[in-house]
């Protein structure tokens, strides 16, 4: 696509310099990859300010410059070297513009669906995508633990990417003859654009609590955030919300969509129902239109029946059959790092992302449901370094009172003194049933090692994370793996 076609699709403030007539080869916002004829898109980043790079990108052959920062890079430089300037509000909605039309709009040759909340998001894309793929449909994925087109896995680097390999991977579903993308959009990628412009045919959300402050300063704005793709959705898209989570009306408050709702509450679309769960599974009952469908997935836990009602709504209000639907929740496979269970014998270690005060406390409740208090319930968990230290005390809390110890280790300390974040969770815990292990391993091996034989271990915080991130180098750690070794022992 020529490049004079493409800057229609953005809206400027001024346009300075020579829009060439020549095919654009790509769109960049890392200096780095930039190639010949292609457009770089100057974005202030967190860490680093991609203004800083324009001329970089010139070298390298850049035809256009899309940038907010007016001053960052004199005119005559780009009226010498008859290279567009092109002068936007905002770089990242910019970015997200040109991406959309450069990638042939892919959102709209397929059915896009979009799931949102703080907790369940991977869970219930997993479900999903295989309720549709059991109905017959190629699907793709994005999300946390990896990318999928088909069966086609994508390592993934983060929740929802940069809107233009956003519209770059979905151009490849749609290649690939995918009729559905199934993705979870993160609080970040709303209030960043990553996902502006994009056609949602579907959007779930599944609850919200703290998480993120660190990023979004207050709930408030996190709750903006999230809010932000049921107010962007047309009047022909559908969305789906947890009727049970207060801040539901808030979320949909605006929105143009058709909105059904699900959850326990009687007034809901889809009703949620006698919810039993052991470490073999979770059945249940959904209600709708006054008819009772049985349900049951090896995932534990009632977070599970309630990301998989979710599931059920979205793809029913797409036009799948019911029982297919059934048929689907019932094939979706075991999640990696989500409630997953290790242990062969008596003892069992369950591996859990939980890394929020709610997420951590649902897990916590659900272990202590299935051992019915017959059984000692043990906590090795931790928090992550540079995110939101409001959650620590919370998670110190929750981890003493409902385990019989609580082990503190370190998560991802990242840049953060491991000891201080542990220090601020101690804050928070008021009985003395802890013990302080830094290192994580060793936490775990002695919560193996000094546990009853028939203990249940919560590995809590990292899931399928298969590193330890610490001063910026990420060494290979898997909670899953320890958990087995010091098991099998």
């Amino acid at each position: 696509m020529e490049l004079t076609q493409l800057i229609n699709s953005v809206k400027t403030i001024q346009v300075i310099g020579e829009v060439q007539r020549k095919d654009v080869s790509g769109i960049y916002y890392d200096s780095r990859r930039v190639i010949k004829n292609s457009v770089f898109v100057a974005i202030k980043g967190y860490k680093t300010d991609g203004h800083h790079y324009i001329l970089d990108a010139l070298n390298k052959g850049a035809i256009a410059v899309i940038l907010e920062d007016n001053l960052s890079v004199p005119d005559e430089i780009f009226t010498h070297d008859k290279i567009a300037k092109i002068l936007v509000n905002n770089s990242r909605t910019a970015l997200a513009e040109i991406s959309n039309s450069f990638f042939k709009e892919p959102s709209k040759k397929l059915k896009l669906i979009g799931i949102t909340g703080t907790n369940g998001k991977t869970t219930t894309s997993y479900f999903i995508k295989s309720i549709l793929e059991t109905a017959g449909s190629k699907v793709g994925l994005i999300g946390t633990i990896a990318n999928y087109i088909g069966e086609k896995e994508i390592k993934s680097s983060m929740t929802t990417p940069e809107s233009n390999d956003l519209n770059e991977l979905l151009l490849e579903m749609v290649d690939d003859k995918c009729s559905y993308a199934v993705m979870e959009v993160s609080s970040h990628s709303l209030a960043l654009n990553r996902v502006f412009g994009l056609d949602f045919s579907v959007a779930v959300f599944t609850n919200i609590t703290l998480d993120h402050l660190d990023f979004h300063q207050n709930f408030e704005n996190y709750l903006k955030a999230k809010k932000i793709l049921f107010d962007s959705l047309s009047e022909s898209a559908i969305g789906v919300y947890n009727i049970d989570d207060k801040n539901s009306p808030p979320i949909i408050s605006n929105s143009k969509a058709k909105l059904f709702s699900y959850g326990a509450s009687s007034n809901g679309d889809f009703i949620l129902k006698d919810i039993k769960f052991d470490l073999s599974g979770t059945s249940f009952v959904i209600e709708y239109k006054k008819k009772n469908y049985n349900a049951f997935t090896s995932l534990v836990g009632e977070f599970n029946a309630y990301n998989a009602i979710a599931a059920f709504a979205a793809t029913v209000l797409l036009g799948v059959d019911e029982e297919k639907v059934i048929d689907g929740i019932k094939n979706t496979k075991q999640v990696p790092g989500r409630f997953e269970a290790v242990g062969t014998g008596t003892k069992k270690a369950i591996i859990d992302y939980s890394h929020t005060p709610d997420s951590l406390e649902k897990a916590l409740n659900a272990v202590r449901k299935i051992v019915k208090d017959k059984q000692p319930v043990y906590t090795v968990f931790g928090c992550g370094g540079n995110r939101d230290k409001s959650k620590r005390p919370l998670m110190g809390k929750i981890a003493s009172d409902l385990s019989k110890l609580a082990i503190v280790t370190s998560d991802n300390p990242r840049f953060e003194d491991p000891f201080q974040i542990i220090n601020e969770i101690k804050i928070g815990i008021e009985k003395n049933n802890y013990k302080v292990i830094e290192n994580r391993e060793e936490a775990i091996q002695f919560a193996i090692q000094n546990s009853e034989d028939d203990a249940v271990i919560l590995i809590a915080g990292k899931g399928h994370e298969n590193y330890q991130e610490i001063q910026g180098i990420r060494n290979h750690f898997s909670d899953k793996e320890i958990a087995e070794k010091y098991l099998q022992k």
